[in-house]
């Protein structure tokens, strides 16, 4: 079971899509959220409409971009078209995504954080040890506002020192709230705290501006950034942002962020939802614009089908 602070599933639906033509192809995936409002009956629905509108004779951006103005979509299934498209582009130009985008090459093998779910205090050690998470350089720790602390502590305990980044997907009702549970994990033995994501609601912009001063561990956004983003006010806030293309809608759009929260002097970081490794391996293609990468998605997927990722010692390598 994958559980975060707002919800709990056992399940994850996500869509496919396909562009094929001139002996090339490419191929994206769309993860729909709940949090954006997004179901897969959702997204099938849209891709209909789209067909019917006739997506199938897109073979350019600037159409697919046309097309979209018309007829908008969840970020998800946008990102998906979006993704196959570039693909099925850059392979009829000889290019790598990454080339054919205009941005660095990713590293042969790029390090990952990794995900533990909410879970009892007391599944904590059993957990990592099955997982082999030290592997990682980096753990993302998914926490609610009532166990937080009890999970940091086991985490801690089991592997005193490994740095972690806390996930609260806005759990804490206000800033007060969170430099409280920052106070005492602060007193936890053998904890090291790098960096706190999403504490609070998005709507919170005033509880943020007061906490950011104020909080010993960076803040990151995530839910506070989707596809676009006022920068100025989003600095005031944070002190980086989780860049994730399945909100952004797209790889242009990502790009766009990812580079913008560089120039503004916060950390990027590149994430993902629950995907397969279609659409990991897609992120991989712009992972030289990220300080941090959190694109596990794929390893909590059993019996993951696609095998584009290769994962050795807790890092990602892109498979030909």
């Amino acid at each position: 079971m994958w559980k975060i602070s707002r919800n709990a599933s056992t399940t994850k639906t996500n869509l496919l899509v396909q562009v094929a033509g001139g002996g090339h192809h490419g191929q994206g995936e769309a993860a729909p959220n709940v949090r954006y409002s997004e179901t897969p009956e959702l997204l099938q629905a849209q891709f209909a409409t789209l067909q019917a509108q006739g997506l199938s004779e897109v073979v350019a951006l600037a159409e697919l971009d046309a097309l979209l103005a018309a007829h908008p979509v969840a970020h998800a299934l946008s990102f998906g078209l979006e993704a196959a498209l570039v693909q099925w582009l850059a392979s009829r130009a000889a290019q790598p995504v990454w080339q054919y985008l205009g941005v660095p090459a990713p590293a042969p093998a790029a390090p990952t954080a990794f995900s533990l779910p909410i879970m009892a205090p007391g599944e904590v050690a059993d957990f990592l040890i099955a997982q082999n998470a030290a592997r990682f350089d980096l753990l993302k720790i998914k926490v609610n506002a009532t166990e937080g602390l009890d999970l940091l502590r086991e985490v801690a305990r089991a592997l005193p020192g490994h740095p972690l980044l806390v996930d609260g997907n806005e759990t804490w009702p206000d800033a007060d709230g969170v430099l409280q549970f920052l106070e005492l994990a602060h007193a936890l033995p053998g904890l090291h705290l790098r960096l706190l994501e999403q504490p609070l609601p998005a709507a919170c912009t005033d509880d943020y501006r007061y906490l950011r001063p104020r909080s010993a561990v960076p803040l990151l956004a995530d839910e506070s950034v989707t596809d676009t983003a006022d920068f100025a006010d989003i600095t005031e806030q944070f002190h980086g942002v989780n860049v994730k293309l399945m909100k952004a809608g797209g790889f242009r759009r990502g790009v766009d962020l990812l580079r913008r929260t560089r120039a503004h002097g916060l950390l990027p970081m590149l994430g993902c939802m629950v995907e397969t490794s279609v659409g990991i391996a897609a992120a991989l293609q712009i992972s030289a614009l990220a300080d941090v990468l959190d694109l596990d998605g794929f390893l909590i997927v059993r019996d993951e089908p696609f095998g584009l990722v290769a994962e050795a010692e807790g890092h990602l390598q892109l498979r030909a």
